[in-house]
């Protein structure tokens, strides 16, 4: 009886649902970049078009519409423009950064730490994997057309669910008084869970991630780096990473602080790194990230191994989020989220 009342209980409809979802997407899941694509950049389109219009009606009245077909217009002449004025810029300052590593040459009689260091990383073979590194980077490049491609028909569907979205949400809401109304009921308490718990941490990862990027770009150009283009683009892309984006950010670095510099430049590439993640960790995570999302690194680093393994690069991006979501809608808060409720 007890196991009879466990299986009609609303908690493993609302569990059955969510498996649901899950293998429908698995389903999808040649589209699942469409997919992706296209939610964050309605969140963050619908997220700025809103402020926008509350900003700009202060002085000028305006409908919204217009302001999100302007946003909408810059963003694809952005993103066209960039790839087609910097993409062969990029290609190649990045392939001249992976060379001014592999040539690089440790004197193991400049200090006590780098003669210890000399053997270590002679035995490590950093030529061979970098070589790798520079193959896997050439060939995503070659495809960067199809990913160019996703990104303009996201961004046009994304167009047209944000200038008929009040047509979509009156449209939607009939299915509540319809046969499937308990379906509906859970759609709608996942999809509101999602876009508070999801859609804030992408945010959220997108504006630290710019603001480390500007941060260290400037910091490098001070310090003589070369080919800032380059590695602008990949501390950004790192920076969407949490916690683990800054670590694997360190190694390039510190390369290239070494042939530029010597030793001496890794110990301010290290005070750097460690002041913008401390900005990162007590000024925009705050600010930005609500209480529960205060992981332990521990479990940072587990959920970023896993998703990683399942989905590939996207997890390293979404992961976070995902499990973010899945805590939401377990009603997971941490400590500091109970004090405050």
């Amino acid at each position: 009886m007890l196991v009879w009342d466990f299986f009609k209980s609303h908690g493993f409809k609302r569990f059955m649902i969510l498996i649901g979802i899950g293998v429908a997407l698995y389903l999808m899941r040649s589209m699942l970049d469409l997919i992706l694509f296209t939610f964050i950049i309605t969140y963050l389109m619908n997220r700025l078009s809103t402020k926008l219009t509350s900003t700009i009606r202060k002085y000028v009245p305006i409908k919204e519409a217009v302001i999100t077909i302007i946003i909408y217009l810059l963003f694809v002449a952005g993103v066209v423009g960039t790839v087609y004025k910097y993409l062969p810029m990029v290609s190649q300052q990045i392939t001249q950064l992976f060379n001014l590593m592999m040539n690089i040459n440790i004197n193991p009689n400049e200090n006590e730490i780098t003669k210890y260091l000399a053997p270590t990383f002679e035995k490590i073979e950093l030529d061979h994997y970098l070589e790798q590194g520079v193959n896997f980077i050439v060939e995503n490049i070659a495809n960067i057309g199809k990913l160019l491609l996703q990104i303009l028909i996201a961004a046009i569907l994304s167009l047209f669910i944000m200038l008929d979205k009040h047509r979509i949400m009156e449209f939607t809401m009939k299915f509540k008084k319809s046969k499937i109304a308990p379906l509906y009921d859970e759609l709608q308490y996942f999809s509101k869970v999602f876009i508070r718990s999801f859609g804030k941490v992408i945010e959220a990862q997108f504006i630290i991630a710019s603001v480390n990027c500007v941060l260290s770009v400037i910091v490098l150009y001070f310090m003589g780096f070369p080919h800032l283009i380059a590695l602008g683009v990949m501390i950004f892309v790192l920076g969407l990473i949490p916690v683990a984006g800054v670590i694997i950010s360190l190694i390039p670095l510190s390369i290239i602080a070494y042939s530029i510099g010597g030793f001496m430049y890794i110990i301010y590439i290290l005070v750097i790194v460690t002041v913008l993640h401390a900005i990162e960790a007590y000024f925009l995570n705050p600010k930005l990230m609500s209480a529960k999302t205060d992981l332990p690194i521990f479990y940072t680093f587990m959920v970023i191994l896993f998703s990683e393994h399942f989905l590939g690069v996207w997890g390293l991006i979404i992961g976070i989020p995902l499990f973010m979501f899945l805590l939401d809608v377990l009603d997971v808060t941490s400590s500091k989220q109970k004090k405050l409720e």
